[in-house]
């Protein structure tokens, strides 16, 4: 079983359940992926196997001939819904963190230039790095928020959830029309431009709202 860990040290044991990621909720990211944003959020899944924590190192399969980062925001689910209206979506929000959806990239343009299921390029054992989670009663608001990525001290990423296409409770309440939502869920709710290469011996340090870091480096 793998479990967060919180900036709150009183809260503890809640096991990490469904890893939800948005794809081209960023229109810059969408535009460097040579795509065009959908109507409405779509989405892949990360096994939990994936999840390694800050301190930890990101893992090269001998497979993967170019690794990339992509820093983003996570929602963590507190409270079971289905078919969840907008204007309640906060309420099942636990609180956010800091994560990296970390791709190999080569595996991916390959899949996709053949019409196959990409899954596998973001499933790889390491490649969902976590922060610790901040309970949103520390967070006003979700739609804005400044998050960021280093590579080596050299700044990579640099956004605002502001110029997230969709907001953070319409994410939350697109989802829940899909999939039922539980406690412990994640959802990443996509990266900003600038994504990169990786190299081993990186070192990579992700911020958010200068409350929450998230430190990895690769192997």
């Amino acid at each position: 079983m793998v479990e967060y860990q919180f900036l709150d040290s009183s809260k503890e044991g809640l096991r990490i359940g469904k890893i939800i990621c948005l794809i081209r909720s960023y229109r810059k990211h969408a535009k460097e992926m040579g795509a065009e944003p959908t109507e409405t959020p779509m989405f892949f899944l990360k096994p939990t196997s994936a999840v390694i924590f800050s301190g930890d190192s990101i893992i090269t399969p001998p497979q993967v001939r170019s690794l990339h980062h992509e820093v983003e925001v996570g929602v963590v689910i507190g409270t079971k819904g289905k078919n969840i209206l907008k204007q309640d979506a906060l309420d099942h929000v636990l609180g956010y963190l800091i994560a990296l959806d970390i791709t190999a990239r080569d595996i991916q343009s390959e899949a996709k230039k053949n019409g196959w299921p990409w899954g596998i390029a973001k499933g790889f054992d390491t490649f969902a790095p976590l922060s610790r989670i901040i309970l949103k009663e520390h967070i006003p608001s979700p739609n804005d928020i400044e998050f960021s990525l280093s590579v080596n001290g050299s700044l990579r990423q640099k956004v605002n959830t502001k110029e997230l296409i969709w907001s953070i409770e319409s994410i939350v309440s697109s989802i829940s029309e899909i999939m039922t939502l539980e406690p412990g869920d994640l959802i990443l709710t996509g990266t900003p431009g600038g994504v990169g290469v990786l190299k081993k011996e990186d070192r990579l340090f992700a911020r958010l709202a200068d409350r929450l870091t998230l430190d990895v480096t690769v192997k």
